[in-house]
């Protein structure tokens, strides 16, 4: 039985932001029922223990996400959530009480986005929640792209304005380690570039290449269609139906095959991934 790190498993492709480093979807919009989620999880439990419930789409949004997070918790998943951070006063003590929670990863850099006006109030509550979720025994990690500076196209121009925010809260010195600096006691700052998304209407990168993807991760769309990598937003490499298909067979399939072997030569056979920005830095 293959075994791999972590699977993302869409339980809804619908976002209540518009952000400019999303590429957003065209796929068709909905919500993964608990039902067909209880499917396609315990397809996926087998393979991994921990489950991100997001491909696209914002998951505090799902109207039915206690009974997911039951389900996950019955399973015995390690649940990861990544949310904008936008719906945690409603939804932040349902994530702090549920069992199946391990980490909630907030997107601070999708602020800036959509709004110029409410920082100061946002960052309140997202700080807010990172200390209730310690407190309740679970990891929270703070997220800021866009690192380059602030004379670079699409630059994160209020990451100063967050760092002084999270300074006065969580007072210097931090502990800055390889995958992440500590704050406080389970809550985290992560830090990156701003990459791009994968696109067939990107010019193709004629480089070696290497991917993670069917290595340590799969996704899951809420629809079940089974794509190699969490950065699959379209669907555009279709692995199989994981409604139809038990994940061993559908990994054994000639398509993945190849996306596996040729990363393992350093070619990328698909067309998405010799489009993929984020592989640059593998």
């Amino acid at each position: 039985m293959r075994q791999l790190k972590k699977a993302y498993l869409e339980i809804t492709n619908i976002c209540n932001l518009t952000c400019a480093f999303c590429p957003g979807t065209r796929r068709q919009a909905g919500f993964l029922s608990p039902d067909d989620f209880r499917i396609l999880a315990e397809k996926l439990r087998p393979h991994t223990e921990y489950l991100y419930l997001h491909v696209m789409g914002e998951p505090l949004l799902h109207p039915r996400l206690a009974e997911i997070l039951k389900c996950a918790e019955m399973l015995s998943f390690k649940v990861i959530i990544v949310t904008n951070g936008t719906l945690l006063t409603a939804k932040g003590e349902l994530l702090c009480k549920s069992p199946a929670v391990d980490k909630v990863g907030i997107s601070l850099h999708s602020f800036e986005g959509n709004a110029r006006d409410g920082l100061a109030d946002y960052l309140t509550e997202c700080i807010r929640f990172a200390q209730a979720a310690s407190a309740a025994g679970k990891k929270c990690a703070l997220r800021l792209w866009n690192l380059d500076g602030r004379d670079i196209q699409g630059a994160n121009t209020q990451n100063e304005e967050i760092l002084t925010a999270l300074e006065d809260i969580f007072p210097k010195p931090w502990k800055v380690g390889r995958r992440g600096t500590t704050l406080a006691p389970n809550v985290f700052l992560e830090l990156g570039e701003r990459f791009e998304w994968p696109d067939l209407s990107m010019p193709e990168r004629k480089i070696p290449s290497f991917c993670y993807g069917l290595r340590d991760h799969v996704g899951v769309l809420w629809d079940g269609t089974v794509v190699p990598c969490c950065l699959d937003h379209e669907g555009d490499m279709p692995l199989g139906s994981l409604y139809e298909q038990d994940l061993e067979k559908i990994l054994d399939g000639s398509r993945a095959k190849s996306i596996y072997e040729g990363f393992s030569r350093r070619v990328a056979q698909e067309k998405l991934c010799r489009r993929c920005g984020f592989a640059r830095r593998f």
